[in-house]
């Protein structure tokens, strides 16, 4: 097997008030899957999160990223390999015009000139944006800010997509269409999510964190399928929706 594009090893985490959020996870995940995070409030997906491209620091356990190790003198690097997409499209949005939002990260890493603008261009093209990148983001809808957002990480041309609960406050139409490029994208996916049916629909792959600890690991389809393992930790599906029918 291939070394995995994210390594998890019993990563644990606590906070400095001495909650401890993470009880020795591991979790790894191959280049070209698409999993899925699923798991209640509280569970620790966010905190799992914050370890990947190292704005938080493990207590105990290790985070690689195609074989590199999640540390402070990787930092720069690590934060290429590893793309998340924030839940609120404004934390990742605050220049003038949606082309300097997505040139912001490749110009840090020294991008230039033309070089610069083609992979601009490309980002915004793969999410369906081009023809708005002279426009301010405040300007647009939520799911087109969302969008962007999207096209800020795939600038940096990341290894893994991290993207925590896409599908939030997006009417119907623009989740379709989020999914739909999020299903066009050849980058490797974790997405942290309470849509259960996006996740059957995007992602072969779930992994239920639950207490600070995997508590399964499956197809998505079988595990959402296992009405007791789903009530056991807090997940529920949409009334009237069968993954088992879909």
């Amino acid at each position: 097997m291939s070394t995995p594009v994210l390594d998890v090893r019993g990563l644990a985490h606590a906070y400095p008030d001495g909650h401890q959020a993470l009880y020795g996870v591991d979790l790894h995940v191959h280049a070209g899957e698409r999993v899925a995070l699923l798991g209640p409030n509280g569970a620790g997906k966010t905190t799992l999160v914050l370890h990947l491209n190292g704005i938080l620091t493990a207590g105990a356990g290790s985070v690689a990223v195609s074989g590199l190790p999640v540390t402070k003198a990787n930092l720069q690097e690590i934060r290429r390999r590893v793309g998340i997409v924030f839940q609120d499209p404004d934390d990742q949005l605050f220049m003038p015009r949606v082309r300097d939002d997505v040139a912001f990260g490749p110009a840090n890493l020294g991008l230039r000139g033309a070089a610069l603008d083609r992979r601009v261009l490309e980002a915004l093209e793969q999410v369906g944006m081009a023809a708005y990148a002279d426009r301010p983001p405040h300007h647009l809808s939520f799911g087109q800010r969302r969008r962007v957002a999207v096209a800020t990480v795939l600038a940096m041309e990341p290894e893994i997509l991290v993207l925590d609960e896409p599908s939030s406050n997006l009417d119907p139409a623009s989740r379709r269409e989020l999914a739909e490029i999020l299903e066009s994208l050849d980058v490797t996916v974790l997405m942290v999510t309470h849509d259960l049916p996006y996740a059957l629909q995007l992602c072969e792959r779930s992994v239920i964190l639950s207490d600070g600890v995997v508590a399964a690991d499956a197809p998505t389809r079988e595990l959402l399928s296992d009405a007791a393992l789903m009530a056991a930790h807090r997940l529920e599906l949409p009334y009237g929706f069968d993954p088992s029918h879909t």
